[in-house]
């Protein structure tokens, strides 16, 4: 009887601590070894913006461009997708990341362009069609100075690393991107006059994601993104929630 009992208070111990083990590691059932947060925290002051705090009722006013953001088409032209009418099979995607901070370090100016597409795809293979591409620019170590993060010069131009206009078509023409982002406020360069990078892809049907964090610890293939904007009804622009997905 002893022996008995001893075996089933073993066996009940064994299965104790299996599945104390298999609640520790979530995101291996789900295929997934790790996720990668790429949203900068909303705070009463960040690097780009200030809030106006009513401190009475806890509501802030935030800028529609704050923080990491979501732009939709309907920003670029009424009758495009708004923020809650992006189809939800569009915020989930293969992720791309391109790391161009080495150009960006030595030319703030800089731009994407197609030929970093050709290295990149050189080195990892082609980027999958319907993808979420990302430029890590290394611009995000300016987040926490606004003039530092804007860089103006005197006359008031804001000088920061982009995506070039042939670099959004190929990626739109030739790789059917569902979205651009980056770690800097725009997808167009800092200088850009009439932002054409802008104006082409909202035009569509991308959608930007600005102001994107800790790219560096995201892949650069493999992985998957999820997007998931704040769902504001009729909006073109508003906050996002991004999530790396690691296999």
């Amino acid at each position: 009887m002893r022996t008995r009992t001893f075996i089933i208070g073993c066996i009940l111990a064994v299965a104790v601590f299996l599945f104390a083990q298999h609640r520790q590691q979530p995101a291996q059932s789900y295929g997934f070894r790790e996720v990668v947060d790429l949203t900068h925290p909303i705070r009463s002051q960040v690097g780009a913006y200030e809030l106006a705090d009513q401190s009475a009722s806890h509501t802030r006013k935030i800028p529609e461009h704050f923080a990491t953001s979501l732009d939709a088409p309907a920003d670029f032209a009424h009758g495009l997708w708004a923020v809650d009418q992006i189809p939800a099979d569009r915020m989930v995607a293969p992720l791309v990341v391109l790391d161009v901070t080495a150009n960006a370090a030595v030319n703030a100016d800089y731009q994407v362009s197609v030929e970093d597409i050709a290295k990149y795809e050189q080195a990892h293979g082609q980027i999958p069609l319907h993808a979420v591409v990302m430029a890590q620019t290394g611009w995000e170590s300016r987040w926490n100075s606004a003039n530092a993060y804007r860089n103006a010069d005197a006359k008031g131009i804001m000088h920061f690393p982009g995506y070039s206009f042939d670099t959004a078509r190929f990626l739109v023409e030739g790789r059917s991107a569902l979205g651009l982002g980056i770690d800097t406020p725009s997808i167009d360069y800092g200088a850009s006059q009439n932002l054409p990078v802008r104006q082409y892809t909202l035009s569509h049907s991308l959608y930007h994601l600005e102001n994107v964090a800790n790219l560096e610890h995201a892949p650069a293939t493999g992985g998957m993104v999820l997007v998931a904007p704040m769902k504001l009804e009729g909006g073109s622009t508003g906050p996002v929630r991004i999530l790396a997905l690691v296999r």
